[in-house]
């Protein structure tokens, strides 16, 4: 059922995309906004009280409902499976994005690549080389990758149609609450940040290992285990440093400060973003058009493991199951 699930929905999803901008995303980020005007005040307790409220109700209501239907009707415990993926996973959601990008580069257009890679990933495009809007636009769809895609297939692979739930809750609540800069708004945001933290501590890891495997095996652990921990956000530095050495392309370096990786407004909306100095990721070529066309390439040859592994897995557990 996992892998019939996860295949249906991702096709789904190429077939007909969900916008941002769907209604069950806007809705969620104005209940995080109304949780936030009731509750922050600056204290870390209240950070614990606004997350539980924020994400509990929701999983537990999707896994009562999942739980229900698998043990009474399976097809349409599958059915389900498969709205919640769609709901929670997709390449869609920011492949537009990096698509846009990428084509303004190949066309030598370099004032609109700026332009999408600013809307994308916010921060200061004006004086960015060909060479950076390209380095940055593969970091944001390697981390987006493993957030919408990967991190989504491994809590579902392990927890369902609540665990796919849970995951993207997770991360959407740290990206509003703990993304902060603000002394008294982070002590608010910091338990979304911890949560957050490990929610993705082995799945960061096999989104890695999927890189490695599927790309230059050598390079992408050299980089893993020599770059990733010098990265400001320790997960989001093993998957980076790993697709870097297995396509063999450098990223990092000084750029200015993103927007968080849900595509909400920065902190300080509406002033200059400051510069950010962020270690060097990868070896290798100077990023271009070319090396993000080999970065969707790695992304889709890793997800195409995943899925054989978790197919094998059910097969396995079929077999299991009629020799029991």
């Amino acid at each position: 059922m996992t892998f019939l699930a996860l295949a249906a929905a991702l096709l789904l999803e190429q077939a007909r995309a969900l916008s941002p901008t769907h209604p069950v995303y806007t809705q969620f980020h104005r209940f995080l906004l109304f949780i936030e005007r009731r509750l922050d005040a600056g204290s870390y307790r209240q950070g614990i009280l606004a997350w539980a409220l924020a994400t509990l109700p929701v999983v537990l209501v999707v896994a009562a409902i999942a739980l229900w239907l698998h043990r009474t009707v399976p097809l349409l415990g599958l059915l389900f499976d498969i709205g919640v993926l769609y709901l929670t996973m997709g390449f869609r959601v920011f492949s537009r994005s990096y698509r846009e990008t990428h084509d303004a580069l190949r066309a030598g257009d370099l004032l609109q690549a700026r332009a999408s890679i600013g809307r994308w990933r916010g921060g200061p495009t004006e004086e960015l080389s060909a060479n950076e809007v390209a380095r940055l636009a593969i970091e944001r769809g390697l981390a987006c990758a493993h957030r919408h895609v990967f991190g989504v297939i491994a809590w579902f692979a392990v927890f369902g149609a609540a665990g796919a739930v849970f995951y993207r809750l997770a991360a959407l609540v740290r990206d509003r609450w703990g993304a902060r800069s603000d002394t008294e708004l982070d002590r608010f945001g910091r338990f979304s940040r911890e949560v957050f933290h490990w929610c993705n501590w082995i799945p960061a890891r096999f989104t890695a290992i999927a890189f490695a495997v599927t790309g230059d095996f050598e390079d992408a652990l050299y980089c893993w285990r020599t770059q990733a921990n010098a990265w400001p956000e320790r997960s989001e530095g093993i998957v980076l440093a790993a697709g870097a050495g297995a396509i063999g392309v450098r990223l990092g370096s000084v750029v200015g400060t993103p927007a968080p990786l849900e595509g909400r407004p920065a902190p300080l909306e509406g002033r200059p973003a400051p510069l950010e100095v962020r270690p060097e990721l990868g070896t290798g070529e100077d990023a271009d058009a070319e090396l993000m066309t080999s970065a969707v390439g790695l992304i889709w040859r890793a997800l195409v493991l995943w899925l054989v592994v978790i197919a094998l897995v059910t097969v396995a557990s079929w077999f299991g199951s009629a020799g029991a």
